[in-house]
């Protein structure tokens, strides 16, 4: 890759564009081509653990019928924040992301691009974990499959924006993973998933009410127990989808020009 010139100058780094999100996107997908153990963690680790769940409650296929929709979207999520944070640290300290913001790529077009490959393994990896669970697994949902996976969807891209995020935050690929017990560990807690959320203590049930993995876990209950899409599942995908935007804008803000 060549140098620029000083004369070119970065773009400003308000400007979007399509053009260059795009080219972003596909160099982060030929990377990952050649990673074969990062695209494994992605996709096959959610299968994985979801057939393990099944078969712990062998005897009692009902148990994984309640607690399995949730986890179809709680896995999914901890994958790509795991692989994103790494990823994306890991440009920051080879110095990619210096020389990728030297050339005309706003910080928008670098985060978005990101979101945009990341996301594309995150639709894979939902279609894969959620057509295992419903048919080979025999998850029994009242609701819509696609629904079901509409939320896992949505699981996998917020996970995805919060690795995004966190990455600006971590030195080395070390200290990412250890973001996970910050970040993740509280709402797998207080999510609703070991006990109704209602049954917490009410400082607890508070803090439940502002992370957003609360509402995925609510949006696969929905599914789980309805029907029809309710007026609480729209509200569940749409603080979920919310997030995830509001996150990746957070990343784009904290994007740094060097490595420190």
């Amino acid at each position: 890759m060549s140098t620029p010139t000083p004369a070119s100058g970065p773009a400003p780094t308000g400007t979007f564009s399509a053009a260059r999100t795009t080219a972003t996107a596909a160099r982060v997908l030929r990377q990952l081509r050649h990673d074969p153990r990062t695209i494994a963690l992605m996709l096959l680790v959610p299968c994985l653990m979801l057939v393990l769940l099944r078969y712990v409650f062998d005897a009692s296929p009902r148990t994984f019928d309640n607690i399995g929709a949730s986890l179809l979207g709680i896995f999914p999520l901890i994958t790509m924040f795991l692989v994103t944070s790494i990823a994306t640290l890991r440009e920051r300290t080879s110095g990619t992301l210096e020389r990728l913001l030297a050339m005309p790529l706003g910080k928008a077009d670098l985060i978005a691009g990101y979101a945009l490959a990341f996301g594309a393994l995150a639709v894979v990896q939902s279609v894969l974990a959620t057509g295992l669970a419903l048919w080979p697994l025999g998850l029994d949902v009242t609701g819509s499959p696609w629904l079901l996976l509409l939320v896992a969807l949505l699981d996998a891209l917020l996970g995805t924006a919060l690795g995004l995020f966190v990455s600006a935050f971590a030195a080395s690929e070390f200290q990412a993973v250890q973001f996970m017990p910050a970040v993740i560990f509280p709402q797998l807690l207080l999510c609703g998933l070991f006990t109704p959320r209602s049954d917490m203590h009410p400082a607890l049930t508070a803090v439940s009410d502002v992370l957003p993995m609360s509402y995925a876990v609510d949006g696969m209950d929905e599914v789980l127990l309805h029907t029809d899409m309710t007026a609480t599942f729209v509200r569940d995908v749409a603080i979920v989808a919310g997030c995830a935007l509001l996150v990746l804008g957070l990343g784009a803000a904290t994007l740094r020009r060097r490595t420190e």
